[in-house]
């Protein structure tokens, strides 16, 4: 007679778990990842817009070919991922490209890349400590590059003088804004408390919503319907198609001289959209659009201007950016600033003062009419004896 014999599970693998979604550009990867993917990419130096998304997607792991943090300057992508509790490995080298295929079972354990049992390629596991020790070191790599910001400058400025001077090229948008505040919308870090901070502003203001790419979903997932869309014609980063075809207006940045072509994805989808040929950022570009439109005031958020902030961002739009809120100047306004200058709410004793000064203002009214005399007269005695008893009471009183 012969007894089953019941098998024992295999013991799990240590290590993080996960299905690779592989790509070289990083925001190919970006459109197709779901909760607990290993993203595999190259990405040298990442910024902490592009590591946000990632955590947004809700990755269980990063595994860059590249260096995260290749000393040229502190880029603080890193930083954000380890401190979302992400597994960052890096220097894994292009091999990973080689052996693991889209969708392949992937494992993590002590920096090194594993398929199942195969070992793919040794890394180097981030720590916070060891970030914070990269970073030190990158911080040396500044001075040269604000030497090529400079230079990047001044070839952004020659390109788009007439731009940044005159306003020309800015496509006329249906949506009116001159007047009238803007909200611009970035979906980057923080943009969430911020966008919760301005809820006074938005709610007594009715100013213009931009949606900067994601951003137009960051304002739709906060209850808020954008009323201009901008983003980049060709990039993988774009809002929903519902949010687009809800939109009043949407701007698609071109490259000057760029075919029909370049916009026929958003015609597919039910979107007129309107072209905006410059080598500008989209954050930019939606900058200045609602600049040349002559709004009042421009709110940003989702947006960063400390130093660390600016060099991180992609090399390309420094001059850019740096150009564009020279142009602005006190027009704009940082969303996190703004509640500490602007407080819509009505307080109690608002309402208390408002009160008294209704109730004096109707009884210096009523104290002038014949009625309001009469009433005084026959009150007079009263309050005079009421006077003379309170004396005589606190003369008693007194030794």
């Amino acid at each position: 007679m012969k007894f089953a014999v019941r098998s024992r599970p295999a013991p799990a693998l240590p290590g993080v778990h996960g299905p690779a979604r592989i790509h070289r550009r990083t925001s190919s990867v970006l459109g197709r990842l779901q909760a607990g993917d290993v993203a595999v990419i190259d990405h040298t130096d990442m910024d902490r817009e592009t590591a946000q998304s990632f955590v947004d997607a809700g990755v269980v792991a990063v595994v860059n070919a590249g260096p995260m943090i290749s000393g040229r300057f502190p880029n603080l992508g890193p930083a954000r991922l380890v401190a979302a509790g992400v597994l960052v490995v890096d220097n894994a080298g292009a091999v990973v490209f080689d052996r693991l295929k889209d969708g392949t079972a992937v494992r993590i354990d002590g920096g090194v890349v594993y398929a199942g049992e195969i070992l793919v390629a040794p890394a180097r596991e981030l720590t916070d400590e060891l970030v914070r020790s990269e970073m030190d070191k990158a911080r040396s790599g500044l001075a040269a590059q604000l030497e090529s910001f400079t230079h990047n400058t001044t070839e952004f400025l020659r390109r788009e003088q007439d731009l940044l001077l005159h306003g020309h090229g800015v496509p006329r948008t249906s949506t009116e804004m001159a007047g009238r505040p803007v909200v611009v919308a970035v979906r980057s870090h923080g943009w969430e408390q911020e966008l919760s901070g301005i809820k006074p502003f938005v709610r007594e203001q009715k100013p213009v919503l931009i949606g900067v790419d994601r951003g137009a979903d960051a304002l739709a997932s906060a209850g808020h319907r954008p009323d201009v869309v901008v983003v980049t014609g060709g990039s993988d980063d774009l809002p929903s198609a519902a949010v687009l075809r809800k939109a009043r207006d949407v701007v698609v940045l071109v490259e000057r001289g760029a075919p029909r072509s370049a916009t026929e994805h958003f015609e597919r989808i039910g979107v007129r959209p309107l072209r905006f040929e410059t080598t500008a950022t989209t954050e930019d570009a939606a900058l200045l659009l609602a600049s040349a439109r002559e709004a009042t005031l421009i709110v940003g958020v989702g947006m960063h201007a400390t130093l660390s902030e600016f060099l991180d961002r992609r090399r390309a739009g420094l001059a850019s950016t740096f150009l564009t809120r020279l142009k602005l100047g006190p027009d704009l306004v940082d969303a996190a600033a703004l509640p500490r200058l602007y407080d819509g709410a009505v307080r109690p004793r608002h309402l208390l003062g408002a009160v008294l000064a209704g109730v004096l203002a109707v009884g210096a009214a009523v104290s002038v009419t014949p009625v309001g005399q009469q009433w005084v007269d026959d009150a007079s005695p009263a309050v005079s004896r009421t006077t003379s008893d309170l004396f005589d009471n606190v003369r008693g009183i007194l030794p």
